[in-house]
């Protein structure tokens, strides 16, 4: 599958209660924001990239991205942002999927992409999650645009607005990516920041890696 046909959604739309409030993926990591850091490592693997927040877009003006917002009421999570992103890929013709990725977990693969397709297969209505140390990461996923009416039926239905609840009623896939070996130890790629001591172990993780 060509990288022309893949674009990619940053998934900022969630509530983060746990930090205070306001919009997680504009803390600082170091020098740069969640945001900053998820857009350019994504960027590279994608043919078109676009941000998933809600309320004022103004406030992402300086990351030169298109904002959309949650196409269905009462912002319902994660699901409800692929959902925007995969309307908002469709514009474009000849795009055939979505890769979906959250702000706040700063370090997962720069091969993401890639290895998606790969669990794919070529199976062109097949969904392929991520998955590390024996868990799924079904927000970092590769979306078939086609499965856009299945996601807004599943959605408007109501009874779950879980990502992985959607996805186990589709022909899905798993990547399973290794954990890194750093100086500290094996950390999971996939490592979120929920909290202000997540955000302080994501700057000790920050520094172990390759510059």
């Amino acid at each position: 599958m060509s990288t022309e046909r893949i674009a990619g959604i940053l998934l900022a739309g969630g509530k983060s209660s746990r930090m205070g409030g306001g919009d997680k993926s504009l803390r600082l990591l170091g020098r740069r924001s969640m945001l900053a850091r998820a857009a350019s490592r994504l960027a590279p693997q994608v043919a078109a990239l676009a941000l998933n927040a809600n309320g004022d877009p103004a406030r992402f003006a300086g990351f030169d991205l298109p904002v959309i917002a949650d196409t269905l009421p009462g912002h319902p999570g994660p699901l409800a942002g692929i959902l925007a992103g995969m309307e908002w890929a469709a514009a474009t013709p000849n795009r055939t999927h979505l890769v979906s990725v959250a702000c706040d977990t700063p370090f997962f693969p720069a091969d993401l992409v890639s290895r998606l397709v790969e669990a794919a297969d070529g199976r062109p209505e097949r969904i392929a999650v991520a998955a590390s140390g024996g868990r799924r990461h079904p927000v970092f996923g590769l979306w078939p645009l086609a499965l856009r009416p299945a996601l807004r039926y599943f959605m408007e239905e109501g009874a779950t607005y879980r990502v992985s609840d959607f996805v186990e009623r589709q022909d899905f896939a798993l990547a399973d990516f290794p954990m890194l070996t750093l100086v500290q130890g094996m950390v999971d790629p996939f490592f979120n920041v929920n909290t202000e001591i997540d955000l302080m172990i994501a700057e000790r993780i920050g520094a172990g890696l390759p510059t």
